[in-house]
């Protein structure tokens, strides 16, 4: 069974920067495609980035392009999320997903993390 950690989360200032990280344990982690979800109050969670197993591949939701980067570590078992350029908006839990079959699809992602509360003020 796959467990996953997010740790990284915090309060900043409109057009701050965070890491967040997730370690990952389980199965072996370099089968995994790995995303980045978020769930803003009242609202559904959405996408935000994934990651390919060996990190060649990423895709990231518009609204995040350009300034958050998604990365990762075969060797740590972890995966990242660079935010820069926070907004209000961005305001939301961070969730680590997993795909233990490896599909970078985002409606295939079925194993989550607790979740990491980011908070951006203006």
């Amino acid at each position: 069974q796959v467990q996953l950690v997010e740790s990284g989360g915090g309060s900043v200032q409109a057009g701050g920067s965070l890491r967040l990280s997730c370690a990952v344990s389980g199965r072996t982690f370099n089968t995994y495609a790995m995303g980045w979800f978020r769930q803003a109050p009242g609202k559904e969670r959405e996408f935000v980035a994934a990651i390919s197993r060996g990190g060649m591949a990423t895709d990231y939701a518009d609204s995040v392009k350009g300034r958050f980067t998604i990365s990762r570590d075969n060797a740590k078992d972890t995966v990242y999320l660079q935010v820069n350029s926070l907004k209000p908006e961005d305001t939301a839990v961070y969730y680590c997903a997993a795909n233990p079959y490896g599909s970078m699809r985002r409606e295939s992602f079925n194993s989550w993390g607790q979740g990491t509360q980011v908070t951006v003020s203006s």
